[in-house]
């Protein structure tokens, strides 16, 4: 194996901004048994167009199954929303976006603090599986369990680390952290964008449901995604998600800066 040919190892990515996008930052979160690889060509389009960004690696991901089970949903909230917070000091207008969990994770932390927006990818909120209901117990009796797999992926797949199973006490964790990001949606008062692949093995339509009903009005974007799978980042769509994302990050900037001055000029 050539040093080319070597694949990419998980890690945390953060690029500084250039130009006239520098003071805009987007925080992005990965998902569940993922890494910064499977939103990696998304930071990078963003930072391609001068945004300043921020993958974190949460922990017990980008190594092995049996890290993520000593893992917390707090945690993982707790390790994306130091990333937002750094970024927010340093840039004038702050967005979280987020796949999957991250989806989740960039909803919470939109409860929790005034970002500028929100952009999420087939966000988790729900589960296909109804055992999930019993997990706290189940949990003491089947430590593990296969990984949820697509039939038929058409994204390639990433080296995130060995997650050939998945540690039942990180899914009663993932479970309280759809708790917590659905009981925080009332709270979030940014708009929002969602990107929903048709078919998604992974994500049950119930999560769009959730947020279609609890955001009102701040949902201010659905776009379906026609071609795509779960990870629809690296998938067919992906340079519509890229090139939607940006569209919303200047737009809703663009409002935010203008409102500031209106008001600056009025006091």
């Amino acid at each position: 194996m050539t040093e080319s040919s070597i694949p990419p190892r998980p890690a945390a990515f953060s690029y500084p901004g250039h130009g006239s996008n520098a003071r805009i930052g987007i925080a992005i979160c990965h998902g569940f048994t993922g890494s910064p690889l499977s939103v990696l060509p998304w930071a990078e389009h963003l930072a391609s167009q001068g945004f300043a960004v921020s993958v974190p690696l949460l922990p017990g991901h980008g190594t092995d199954w049996r890290q993520l089970a000593l893992s917390s949903w707090r945690g993982w909230q707790g390790t994306f929303e130091a990333a937002y917070l750094e970024l927010a000091a340093r840039t004038d207008e702050c967005f979280v976006a987020g796949l999957s969990m991250g989806g989740a994770i960039a909803l919470l932390t939109a409860s929790r603090h005034p970002v500028a927006g929100v952009s999420v990818v087939n966000p988790g909120l729900s589960f296909y599986d109804r055992r999930v209901r019993v997990i706290g117990v189940l949990k003491y009796f089947q430590h593990t369990t296969l990984p949820i797999q697509e039939e038929q992926p058409t994204a390639p797949a990433t080296q995130d680390g060995d997650y050939s199973r998945t540690p039942l006490a990180a899914v009663h964790q993932l479970k309280k952290l759809f708790g917590a990001a659905i009981r925080g949606l009332p709270r979030v008062t940014a708009p929002v964008q969602v990107f929903k692949s048709r078919a998604d093995a992974v994500v049950p339509p119930t999560s769009l449901v959730l947020l279609t009903r609890r955001l009102g009005p701040r949902l201010a974007e659905v776009v379906d995604l026609p071609a795509s799978g779960h990870v629809a980042t690296l998938d067919v769509d992906a340079p519509e998600i890229f090139a939607r994302s940006s569209a919303f990050f200047l737009q809703h900037a663009s409002h935010n800066a203008a409102s500031h001055n209106i008001r600056s000029e009025t006091t």
